[in-house]
């Protein structure tokens, strides 16, 4: 064994540190001191990651196959995202179930839960990833039903159901893939991939499976209900669970790369799904009153925005856009009581009057203005005269449009400051873009690329409209009606939730005696 296959097999067996760790601390954790073990498993287990991270940057290596692990940039990326959001949950945790009588029960599963999403990050076989993932979910439904309120457990239970499915989604694939591949190790599938450009009906329908295994755990409508619905659980679990696990989606399709690209017919289901949950999820998050249910919402659009950047093979956006929303959701949940205080503070001040049609349109001029002048400097760079990117470019004006139109109702002083905000955020988001690109190398669909980013544009255009619409008439009968639909969430989870009381109806105290649900039962599912 060589040098470098020598600091490889050692940086895999560090990166096997980061699971061992937090599986042993779940298992020494006791009922008389349920943080003490924790206490130190957070900033060890970041220290681990760390020299991971800087050995595979250091080395180059791409796996350590003596040790079933996969470096490279992809898993050193994930596995600082885990490492970090363990050290933050966990300390928060501590202060947060501090009395709590079943807090050593919370810790354990919270610590297996972690553990668990670490071993799929650095697996280099498909089984393992798939074994961990399951795993996870096992160990999260713990967690979830915490509290053991009706309400809760209705929630848990129409979760556990959908990662049933995507689980025998995820488990057939895995047996067409070993089938034509021969192997479920991530480099053979990855070698086998390069060397099969027309992939055979077997291995289509696989990458077909895999994209709605990815669709299903992902919240992605009509399955999306548990999501919104699952804030019975400590304020920690709903941080973990909308910061890390309902991304390991996203995660696996980056991560079979390869194999995806050269599968158009699930790309192109993966555009379709995630585009129309993103438009219907934003439009209805704007409905809702409660923080974290809004906040619900708005992992559900992010979501099906991340699985629509898989699906156009902007793999390198869809890496960012996970490590950005994991670590803006982290930090909402965990802050959302300040946000309370924040939305209170800010109730009290008269707010901005109403933008006019006109200043709509100058803000949306401006904003297509600044966004189409970074796209033109990018392109004199080589970097931004693509049609993607154009599209993107696209995107990004329209999201700004809104914040412009604010700022120009409240005055000159804050419409400079908005306009000056909006300015500098697009030119990160590009920055970003360009160097996501330089560290992430994957390969891109070869079939109908600009039919995808074509389907994407018009589909954020649609609910530019519709916003800007509600915007300017909140009191016409487009948006009376438009709201009612959306406040009901187009009704798509009331039909999901009776479904699953007919296939295997949850055990619940309340239907113990009836098993027509109650009032209260009927008003979690809405």
């Amino acid at each position: 064994m060589d040098v470098h296959t020598g600091w490889q097999t050692a940086l895999g067996l560090t990166a096997l540190g980061l699971p061992v760790l937090l599986a042993l601390t779940a298992v020494l954790t006791a009922r008389a001191a349920p943080f003490r073990y924790a206490a130190v498993a957070g900033p060890l287990g970041l220290a681990l990651t760390a020299v991971v991270v800087a050995g595979t940057v250091l080395v180059g290596g791409t796996a350590a196959l003596t040790v079933g692990v996969r470096l490279g940039t992809l898993t050193s990326v994930m596995l600082l995202l885990v490492a970090t959001l363990a050290l933050v949950i966990l300390r928060y945790s501590r202060t947060y179930m501090d009395g709590d009588a079943g807090a050593h029960r919370y810790m354990r599963w919270l610590l297996a839960t972690l553990s668990a999403v670490s071993v799929l990050v650095i697996a280099n076989n498909l089984l393992v990833l798939a074994l961990a993932w399951i795993a996870t979910s096992l160990a999260l439904h713990q967690l979830l039903t915490f509290y053991d309120r009706p309400a809760a457990l209705l929630a848990a239970h129409k979760k556990f159901l959908a990662s049933r499915m995507a689980d025998v989604c995820l488990i057939a694939g895995l047996v067409l893939v070993q089938g034509a591949v021969g192997s479920l190790d991530l480099d053979a599938i990855e070698t086998w991939a390069s060397t099969h450009a027309d992939l055979p009906v077997s291995i289509q329908i696989a990458a077909f499976l895999f994209a709605a295994a990815a669709c299903i755990k992902s919240a992605q409508l009509p399955l999306h209900g548990w999501l919104t619905q699952v804030m019975e659980a400590p304020t920690p679990v709903s941080a973990l669970l909308h910061a890390g696990i309902v991304n390991i989606g996203g995660f696996l399709m980056i991560r079979l790369a390869p194999l995806m690209a050269n599968a158009p017919g699930a790309q192109l289901f993966l555009v379709i799904v995630g585009l129309t949950t993103t438009v219907l999820a934003a439009a209805i998050m704007t409905t809702r009153v409660s923080i974290k249910v809004s906040l619900a919402w708005s992992t559900c659009a992010q979501m099906g925005f991340m699985l629509v950047q898989c699906g156009l093979g902007a793999w390198h956006l869809a890496l960012l856009h996970l490590v950005a929303h994991s670590l803006y959701k982290a930090h909402a949940f965990l802050s959302s009581g300040s946000v309370v205080e924040a939305w209170r503070i800010d109730s009290i001040a008269p707010g901005p009057e109403r933008p006019s049609a006109g200043r709509f349109a100058a803000a949306t001029v401006v904003a297509f203005l600044v966004v189409g002048l970074e796209w033109s400097v990018l392109g004199l760079l080589g970097e931004g005269s693509d049609f993607p990117t154009g599209v993107l470019a696209l995107i990004v004006a329209l999201s700004l449009a809104p914040m412009y139109s604010r700022g120009l109702a409240s005055g000159a002083r804050t419409a400079a400051l908005v306009g000056l905000m909006g300015l500098a955020v697009s030119v990160a988001y590009f920055a970003w873009h360009a160097l996501a690109a330089e560290m992430l190398s994957l390969p891109t669909p070869k079939v109908l690329p600009h039919l995808g980013w074509t389907i994407t544009g018009l589909g954020f255009l649609t609910l530019f409209l519709v916003q800007a619409n509600v915007q300017l008439h909140p009191e016409g009968r487009f948006t009376r009606v438009l709201h009612r639909w959306l406040f009901a969430g187009l009704y798509l989870d009331e039909r999901f939730t009776r479904l699953t009381f007919r296939v295997w109806p949850p055990r619940l105290r309340d239907t113990a005696t009836n098993p027509t649900p109650t009032p209260q039962l009927r008003q979690a599912s809405a």
